[in-house]
């Protein structure tokens, strides 16, 4: 079973972003205005919540959520992405987002190999939630559609950077 002690601090603080990249890669691929972020932020939380309680999540996930749970691990979560977005445009963090997941993918291959596919789908479905959370398109929260088509071509690119089939 893979925890914390598998990875390096670096590839530790990778992996316990991720979740948080995954979100955030769909909110970039179509910005929803403030309340759909809004939104779309509190659905990547609710999925960590949910994972929490879920009876079936991998020891990986749970200790991911253990350690985000603590001050110092949320600080280390936020760190690192702080560090590599600030300053850039949309599309260029996007592009990093993108790229630290695929990054995150390739480190569970090698360090968790029995867990990685199970914890890129658990990666999935945050991404998955976030998308549904806001409606696009229309006025006022009224009409508009679920899931853009910049929000599904980015779970695609999600789903390719992780190697989810």
């Amino acid at each position: 079973m893979a925890d914390k002690s598998c990875f390096t601090p670096e590839e530790w603080k990778t992996i316990l972003s991720s979740p948080m990249l995954a979100g955030m890669a769909v909110t970039l691929g179509d910005p929803s205005g403030l309340w759909g972020t809004m939104k779309e932020g509190i659905a990547s939380a609710r999925a960590l919540l949910a994972a929490k309680t879920d009876p079936g999540a991998t020891e990986l996930v749970k200790a991911i959520i253990a350690d985000i749970e603590t001050p110092e691990g949320r600080g280390a979560a936020r760190e690192g992405l702080k560090a590599e977005l600030t300053g850039k445009s949309a599309t260029e963090m996007k592009q990093q987002v993108i790229d630290k997941l695929a990054r995150a993918g390739q480190i569970l291959d090698a360090k968790a190999p029995t867990e990685a596919a199970a914890f890129k789908v658990w990666l999935m479905h945050v991404a998955e939630q976030v998308a549904e959370a806001a409606s696009e398109g229309g006025f006022l929260g009224f009409g508009g559609v679920k899931v853009s088509d910049a929000e599904k071509a980015t779970i695609a690119e999600v789903a390719k950077a992780l190697n989810v089939a």
